[in-house]
């Protein structure tokens, strides 16, 4: 089977380019951009939403792209068991699309937050994360948003721990989970999650932004490398 990432493009996103580079330039697979019109997917195997402010992030953020042409082929693609990964605003428009579940409030600090941050890997036996050895206990990937703080009933809480939907939560460098490591008050430190048949991620931290060399750090390789090993093997 062949690979082909799409990355969606809504008024407003500004990683979408960062993502291109990484995916094309840096890990050499097929890419092509999906505007947020067009209803066509493109033979994309992997769809990615990416970070920014998709139309300006008016009445919540991505509410509005929520409602984008593209997002009905996206909501039909994951819910065949397709594979969607949502970054930053990326995952605020999933969660607004409900193909995840809870909800995205203003940091805790009520300030943009963007340093780069440790994430305890919680399930290493998913698409996104099986090429992320055992041995090391954390990823370094950096965060930059506003509302990154994740929000959920008790109910779906426990729901989310007991089915191992917790991908990823903010931690120290040794894998502890402590609230002097969250950077926005998100429940549970949670950083990213998966929905109930494991093929769509949703995650605040940008890993396209941790895969070039040049830059020092190269942890968000893996999570792209994890979906290239489960197509392509």
């Amino acid at each position: 089977m062949s690979l082909k990432f799409g990355v969606v493009v809504f008024p407003g996103s500004n990683c979408d380019h960062d993502a291109y580079y990484a995916l094309r330039k840096i890990l050499n697979y097929d890419v092509e951009f999906l505007w947020h019109k067009e209803n066509d997917l493109k033979q994309s195997n992997v769809i990615l939403l990416p970070g920014g402010f998709s139309y300006g992030d008016y009445l919540r953020t991505g509410a509005i792209a929520r409602f984008s042409p593209i997002m009905n082929s996206v909501i039909n693609f994951a819910n065949k068991g397709g594979i969607v990964i949502g970054i930053c605003n990326g995952f605020q428009i999933l969660l607004e699309a409900g193909l995840l579940p809870g909800v995205m409030i203003r940091n805790n600090s009520l300030k943009f937050v963007c340093k780069d941050v440790y994430l305890s890997v919680e399930n290493r036996d998913t698409i996104f994360t099986s090429e992320i050895s055992s041995d090391k206990k954390v990823v370094k990937i950096p965060i930059a948003h506003g509302e990154g703080n994740y929000f959920a009933n008790p109910e779906l809480l426990k729901e989310l721990e007991e089915n191992q939907q917790i991908i990823f939560r903010y931690s120290d460098a040794e894998g502890n989970v402590t609230e002097n490591d969250n950077p926005n008050g998100s429940q549970l430190n949670i950083a990213g999650i998966v929905n109930k048949n494991g093929n769509v991620l949703g995650m605040m931290p940008h890993p396209e932004r941790a895969c070039d060399p040049t830059l020092g750090k190269t942890d968000g390789t893996l999570i792209f490398k994890s979906i290239a090993n489960y197509i392509l093997n």
